[in-house]
């Protein structure tokens, strides 16, 4: 039988902008001394909200958590495409915003609704040959990418003052949420790119459980065990 660590579990973080999800593992490996930190799920740098970490042995679970369905808020901005999809890229066009309600954004959104093929941008961490995209994007080299399936739950416009429209999708994992935006741009023929980004659920964790990442740095060690989520629990979830 064996015997758990406090520390062999879960942390739910909210990551700020800025860090990258491996930058919010290397923080946690060194302030408090854990050989073994892992992520499920990478958020780009820019974007915030939930990041889990899996310590210790829970690191083993890491495959079975990042399975699950996400779900993201953010905002669009209208009119202005980018190589990246997102607000981090170069400006590409540029184009005039027609007239829209957020009705008519929604109902432009229902075309992404359900199963299809997706095909990742070439700013990604997905890896070719070993090699992650981004660094042959920034080399210039744009190569041919798989279309991977994908399921959109929902995907709703609550609000929009032109160019920006605020948005809540659900998805199985793997979505990138900029291609989405950068698709519907294409779709209403002035272009779009994901101006923010906020994973505020994956599977049964919720945004609103999770620690703030630099109020964590700042926990003791006994603290911070008080916030894992146990192996034992994590492994009997569905």
């Amino acid at each position: 039988m064996h015997t758990f660590d406090a520390l062999d579990g879960a942390l739910l973080i909210d990551k700020p902008s800025g860090p990258t999800s491996h930058d919010v593992v290397a923080m946690i490996r060194r302030k408090f001394n854990i050989d073994k930190v892992g992520h499920c799920g990478t958020l780009d740098p820019q974007a915030t909200g939930l990041l889990i970490i899996v310590l210790g042995r829970a690191t083993k679970l890491s495959e079975k958590l990042m399975a699950s369905d996400k779900v993201y808020e953010g905002l669009i901005k209208f009119g202005e495409s980018t190589d990246s999809y997102d607000a981090d890229g170069q400006l590409v066009s540029s184009l005039p915003v027609p007239p829209m309600t957020v009705e008519e954004l929604n109902e432009a959104g229902t075309s992404f609704l359900g199963d299809q093929m997706q095909i990742p941008p070439m700013v990604s961490a997905v890896k070719m040959g070993g090699v992650p995209l981004y660094k042959l994007a920034r080399k210039g080299i744009e190569v041919e990418r798989k279309p991977r399936l994908i399921h959109i739950y929902t995907f709703r416009f609550s609000e929009y003052t032109e160019p920006l429209g605020r948005f809540k999708l659900a998805c199985t994992k793997g979505t990138y949420v900029r291609s989405v935006a950068h698709e519907l741009g294409q779709k209403l023929g002035c272009g779009a790119h994901l101006a923010t980004l906020r994973r505020s659920a994956s599977g049964r964790f919720d945004v609103a459980d999770a620690a703030k990442l630099d109020d964590l740095l700042k926990m003791s060690i006994d603290e911070v065990q008080k916030r894992v989520i146990p192996f034992l629990k994590l492994s009997t979830m569905e």
